[in-house]
């Protein structure tokens, strides 16, 4: 017990030794510059604000008003210890690890987030503290985490401004925690005799030298990125899901669910029409028409543009969504719709298990990520074969084409993540491929209505035999086919220009005969819309027994090199031909016009494509004058490495020319270099006042001779070290010069320059054995 009568804990044996022992530490230095505190915290504001707007959350509006009233107390109070503050704060650390724990356990999917929540906790909590110059340290540290989190978070090139914004704040904060080192704060340079205004603060501040290394910075950054190559991911398998979803009701997997039923509860098609997929109508606006059981190919109209997801994948593809088997006359239908296989998970885990449809060879594992935007219908988005999915649901199914089915709709902001085998895609193996088809795949893939199939034979094979060699093989086949109707056939720049197909008539046949015998394309123009195509190269190549089938997706979409996401709108969904090799696989057939024949695959995927990506963005705004000398420089460098290359192929002369040629090339180019080093160096030094001209010609003599500065010194540390390397005379003179040059520098001190030159000369004439 005090004096007074009251408790005091600290008078008690147990607590006195320790309460002497923390009273007798040094009082922590604190970090009096306010622009270094500003800088900071605005750093962090950024980082917080950069990850709540990736992770679309509203975390920033409790963190960021805590994290400055933090920042102001720990200003006010940064020469107290704030004993009772340090231990509140001791607990509160505790509590932010008890609920990342407990959200951690509810969240094994994806704690990227999670982690980043704790990070602002602890930040926040960190800012009522910072009375030192290193507590400033871990909080750049924090920021700079917090907006590599919303890197990795973001999907969009929102991400891009808030970059820019951090670099502009970090540069400015990097230079004050400089001066800060060198004891240049504010308040020292108040306390010396000469004052300085705020005006004449902001005059001496390097703005263009901040702005210009700022720039230097971002371009550097942007050539790393460019050239950077981009080595397929997901080498942890803790893929992106969104959290649980609870289905209400039983799941068969029958029925497609539709966005626009669920309203009222019900299953409508992909069409928004319910139960009405024959006869003549207009296509809907915004979902793509070709995602339900049924396709009716007799509607007319267009789509508006809108993105519906993004996709992060090793490798682009044709994102696959339904497959269909009975063409029906004016569309497509799935024949086998009840035949379902419902897939369940584990409860403690995402990861749905899926069976091989079609035992392939030469496959490869192909990762992708979707992150749904707009509402699509029940179907799930998949590379072409998937092996596991990661999915938010109990139950998923898959029908015998190979499509997977949903409970629920892909509503906005679903995220799930797919594994696929994709076949590679080798020509002679195809080629060689049997064609010897199981019964399984004749009963289904070999439909062709019996009013046109006699017709559509001979047809098939009459332009079959207009190729200029024989096609031996269903694979030359199919490619001949497809870039046969890419060539005759056209699209209809008007998508209501095509009349609706009658009750009775076909839709192929009318596609390759409507305009025979008519020459004049005014009068009549062989052709249709795009995914008339696909449905008559698939029922042409049924009509010569080779197996084929119609399949509905998306197109890759556009690549963002920012985000490294494809954004995929609806206007990409197309329907293509899908032809069966044995032992192979189904491949794809693209003969739409403007679309490549072969989609998209593994094979095509460029680790340098983000630099191929950016010259063809950048020869797009160069004039073409311009954009043909970079191109014939390029093609002049090819021709020359393929000329040296071809000379050391033809023997030991060649040999040694090659390398007697490599070595006056690198002499000549290290002479070179050489010299425009010492020019730029001459100029530059030109340029510079008086007082750093010295400074930099001293800190060049002394390096010559071994005595160098790190980049991490201060000048007067520097000057300090040199007291032990130099005689007393040379140890004065150098510190004479660094203290004038930072008094200039930091201070806008006028510095007698001539006097430290005479001195410097007079040293180095005098101590010639230090300066040689």
């Amino acid at each position: 017990m005090s004096a007074s009568g009251r408790w005091n804990v600290t008078a008690l044996p147990l607590f006195r030794p320790l309460w002497q022992r923390f009273q007798a530490l040094p009082r922590p230095l604190p970090e009096d510059s306010i622009a270094l505190r500003v800088l900071v915290q605005s750093m962090v504001v950024v980082g917080i604000i950069a990850t709540d707007v990736a992770a679309e959350t509203q975390m920033s509006l409790w963190a960021v008003p805590l994290s400055l009233i933090g920042a102001t107390w720990s200003w006010r109070r940064r020469h107290d210890r704030n004993i009772v503050t340090k231990f509140c704060l001791a607990i509160a650390m505790i509590v932010a690890l008890v609920i990342f724990l407990a959200n951690l356990f509810t969240t094994l999917n994806d704690t990227r987030l999670i982690l980043a929540e704790l990070l602002i906790q602890v930040q926040v909590l960190h800012t009522f503290d910072l009375p030192r110059r290193k507590d400033l340290g871990y909080s750049m540290v924090i920021g700079l985490i917090l907006l590599g989190v919303a890197g990795t978070i973001g999907q969009t090139m929102v991400f891009g401004p808030f970059l820019i914004v951090f670099l502009g704040l970090a540069i400015p904060a990097l230079m004050f925690d400089y001066r800060s080192r060198l004891g240049l704060t504010r308040s020292n340079l108040r306390a010396k005799p000469q004052r300085r205004s705020m005006a004449a603060f902001r005059r001496s501040w390097p703005w263009k030298a901040t702005l210009t290394l700022i720039l230097a910075v971002l371009s550097l950054g942007l050539v790393l990125f460019a050239l950077m190559p981009r080595v397929p991911g997901y080498q942890l398998r803790s893929f992106p899901v969104s959290t649980t979803i609870e289905l209400q009701g039983r799941f068969d997997g029958r029925n497609i669910v539709s966005p626009q039923g669920r309203a009222e509860g019900e299953e409508v098609d992909g069409q928004g029409q319910e139960n009405a997929p024959e006869g003549a109508g207009e296509l809907d606006e915004t979902y793509y028409y070709g995602f339900s059981d049924r396709i009716n190919q007799n509607l007319r109209g267009m789509m508006k543009p809108k993105v519906v997801m993004r996709v992060r994948s090793q490798a682009p593809g044709f994102w696959r969504v339904m497959a269909f088997d009975e063409y029906t006359g004016q569309g497509w239908r799935i024949s086998r719709s009840d035949d379902v296989r419902t897939i369940d998970r584990s409860y403690w885990t995402f990861r749905f298990t899926l069976p091989f449809i079609d035992s392939r060879s030469y496959t490869q594992e192909v990762i992708q990520t979707y992150s749904i935007v707009s509402d699509l219908p029940g179907v799930v988005p998949a590379l072409d074969q998937p092996r596991f999915v990661y999915f938010p649901t109990e139950q998923i199914a898959l029908d015998r084409e190979g499509s997977l089915r949903s409970p629920v709709f892909l509503a906005d902001g679903l995220t799930y993540t797919v594994i696929s085998a994709v076949s590679k895609r080798d020509r002679t193996r195809l080629g060689d491929a049997s064609t010897d088809y199981p019964e399984r795949i004749r009963a289904f893939y070999l439909q062709v209505p019996d009013s046109i199939r006699d017709r559509l034979r001979t047809f098939t094979e009459s332009v079959l035999a207009e190729s200029p060699k024989p096609l031996t093989n269903p694979y030359e086949k199919s490619l001949y086919l497809a870039q046969y109707l890419k060539q005759r056939y056209h699209v209809p720049d008007n998508p209501f220009a095509l009349p609706f197909l009658e009750e009775d008539e076909d839709l192929v046949d009318l596609f390759l005969f409507r305009c025979e015998g008519i020459s004049d394309p005014a009068v009549c123009s062989p052709g249709g819309y795009p995914d008339h195509f696909s449905t008559v190269l698939t029922v042409m190549l049924r009509s010569i027994d080779i197996p084929a089938r119609l399949a509905t997706g998306f197109a890759p979409g556009q690549f963002n090199p920012f985000t490294g996401l494809y954004e995929v709108k609806n206007t990409d969904a197309f329907a293509l031909t899908e032809v069966y090799f044995p032992q192979h696989g189904w491949f794809a057939f693209d003969p739409i016009p403007g679309h490549e024949i072969v989609p998209p695959s593994v094979s095509d995927y460029e680790p340098f494509g983000v630099l191929r990506q950016f010259w063809d963005w950048l020869a797009g705004w160069l004039p073409s004058p311009v954009t043909g000398i970079i191109g014939r420089l390029f093609e002049l460098v090819g021709r020359g490495l393929d000329w040296l290359l071809r000379l050391f192929m033809t023997g030991w002369f060649g040999v040694l020319a090659g390398l007697l040629l490599l070595v006056s090339f690198g002499f000549a180019g290290w002479l070179s270099w050489q010299g425009w080093r010492e020019w730029h160096r001459r100029r530059w030094l030109s340029k510079l006042h008086a007082v750093e001209r010295l400074y930099q010609q001293m800190l060049r003599t002394l390096a010559a001779e071994g005595f160098r500065k790190h980049p991490a010194q201060t000048p007067l540390e520097y000057a300090d070290r040199a007291r032990n390397r130099y005689a007393s005379e040379v140890a004065e003179s150098i510190d004479a010069i660094v203290r004038a040059y930072v008094s200039w520098r930091y201070g806008g001190a006028t510095v007698d320059v001539r006097s430290l030159e005479q001195r410097w000369q007079t040293c180095r004439s005098k101590q010639r054995r230090f300066f040689r």
